[in-house]
């Protein structure tokens, strides 16, 4: 399998961005969330140790940490009922309580009303949740759409720190749809950050994220400052199709195992995003 294979996307207008100026209201609010899975530990401890420090707010930014699934992170799990990182879509947060409903869901509905509400004036302006993977793929954010503050957000981490692989995932998927929490503020996004075990907390994925997170603050001042960021392009993923695994027709049962060379479970497709030149209004 060789590398991905740069391409230009054909939605991201280069030419016209290359003129065109995004202006955005600063960013003043900004809740930075963990334990959505809650045997994903970075962010469990992130969160902890910037609530016993009593971190709230740094310059113009005022933080709300949350830990977003307690009983998970309890319990030492991904989850109690239901992946609440699957219960934000607006269907699931406007359905109705009854003594049924799953934990997460339940969770899922505080959370917005917390953060959100999703797609309104007064949700959070930006939000940030902290995950892990078992798989070493250095730090990834995962975005919906071409979220413009993402990807300059994505661009500094890049410059700031170089001896980290920092990649992002694009979801293509309408507002609406888009099911997990960073879907809820007016911006936002995921870290991912791997290899890193299920249940266990290392150090230097921990400082990793502390690093990212300090610099994305560090963006926000300047950008709160009224600072115009260049344009340009970064590249990042988008989603294909998913290949599932070989199954025996009978039973379902996996019949075989991934080639060493590939270790991957998708397919994903790797486009140049153009970065609108970009300021605070």
């Amino acid at each position: 399998m060789g590398p991905p294979l740069k391409v230009q996307s054909p939605v991201n207008g280069k030419q016209s961005c290359k003129m065109e100026k995004k202006s955005f209201p600063p960013l003043s609010n900004v809740a930075i969330c963990g334990g959505t899975h809650g045997n994903e530990m970075t962010g469990v401890y992130m969160v902890r140790e910037m609530q016993k420090k009593k971190i709230d707010k740094i310059g113009s930014v005022s933080i709300k940490t949350v830990l977003a699934n307690p009983q998970a992170v309890d319990a030492c799990r991904r989850y109690i009922d239901k992946d609440l990182n699957r219960c934000f879509t607006n269907a699931l947060l406007s359905s109705p309580i009854t003594d049924s409903t799953p934990y997460e869901l339940r969770r899922a509905q505080d959370l917005n009303a917390q953060m959100g509400p999703k797609g309104s004036e007064e949700a959070i302006d930006l939000l940030i949740d902290l995950h892990n993977t078992t798989a070493n793929m250095g730090l990834c954010m995962i975005f919906y759409f071409k979220d413009s503050i993402s990807l300059h957000i994505l661009k500094y981490l890049q410059s700031k720190m170089p001896s980290v692989q920092a990649t992002a995932i694009q979801l293509d998927i309408p507002h609406d749809e888009a099911y997990s929490l960073e879907s809820v503020g007016k911006h936002g996004f995921t870290l991912e950050i791997g290899p890193q075990p299920n249940g266990v907390i290392r150090a230097d994925i921990f400082n990793t994220v502390k690093q990212a997170i300090d610099l994305t603050i560090e963006w926000l001042q300047e950008f709160n400052s009224g600072r115009t960021f260049v344009g340009g392009e970064i590249d990042v993923y988008t989603l294909v199709k998913s290949v599932d695994y070989p199954r025996d027709p009978v039973t379902g049962e996996i019949t075989a195992a991934i080639h060493p060379q590939l270790q991957v479970e998708m397919t994903l497709h790797f486009i140049s995003q153009s970065l609108c030149k970009l300021g605070s209004s």
